[in-house]
């Protein structure tokens, strides 16, 4: 049996269009009551469709973003805002020059603070998410290792956002796009899992065959810091929307 609730779609379209709604929906409620809506964003080629569609609500359907607030996972270290795999760049090319959120509403850690300067910029990142108000509603996607952010195997549940080094799987995976592995960072700013389980809604999202394996490790494993997705296994409002590549490995009710 599944410990988290998993959402099986047809393909990874039709999860995306429930998951849009569901975000239109918070943010439409939030904007009624004159309160902000506060999103937990990621990275990574998994959410691409998702961005595409709240942009496609943006233009199509008039949804706002004046009164949205965000803040990111990670950010590779030594990379500035302006490098081509940068997060600051992936998150303006893919969503926020295309919708009409603030730029003082965007957080995302930064890549370049001094290196004495990481425990502080990090403890301020984690003040201004309680600053907000705490996250609404936190997208995620799935590594290879299991992690969540760049949570990797041994991050404990109650870490907070941190300077960490990268697994060689994750840099591995990343290594094409940096146009080989010598040019991927060893290391990242990442929000902790305690972090991001502090969200009120985690909605992570797994596509592909190639995620199965850890997405059913994740999923109907043991809970456990090897595989920082686990965690979502006791979070109260937690669950997995998963195309059928993705959820191939899975064992269903009669097969436990």
């Amino acid at each position: 049996m599944n410990k988290v609730p998993v959402e099986i779609f047809s393909s990874s379209d039709s999860a995306i269009a429930k998951l849009g709604a569901e975000t239109a929906a918070l943010i439409l409620r939030n904007d009624a009551k004159g309160q902000p809506t506060v999103l937990g964003l990621a990275t990574g080629n998994t959410p691409i469709l998702f961005y595409q569609e709240l942009i496609r609500l943006h233009e199509e359907h008039g949804l706002s973003f004046a009164n949205v607030i965000t803040f990111n996972l990670d950010e590779y270290a030594g990379l500035p805002p302006e490098h081509p795999e940068s997060y600051w760049k992936f998150m303006h090319t893919h969503l926020f020059d295309h919708i009409d959120i603030k730029e003082e509403n965007i957080h995302i850690p930064s890549g370049t603070v001094a290196e004495e300067d990481i425990a502080a910029h990090c403890a301020e990142y984690e003040q201004a998410i309680i600053d907000a108000g705490g996250i609404d509603q936190q997208i995620l996607g799935i590594g290879r290792t299991g992690h969540i952010g760049f949570n990797e195997p041994g991050s404990p549940k109650d870490s907070v956002t941190r300077a960490i080094q990268l697994d060689a799987i994750t840099r591995e995976d990343a290594a094409p796009a940096f146009g080989g592995i010598d040019q991927v960072p060893t290391a990242a700013i990442t929000m902790g899992c305690g972090t991001i389980l502090s969200a009120r809604r985690l909605v992570l999202m797994a596509w592909g065959e190639k995620k199965a394996e850890i997405v059913r490790q994740a999923v109907q494993g043991p809970v456990c810091d090897q595989v920082s997705a686990s965690f979502l296994q006791e979070h109260d409002n937690a669950v997995f929307y998963l195309d059928e590549a993705a959820a191939s490995a899975l064992r269903m009710p009669s097969q436990v």
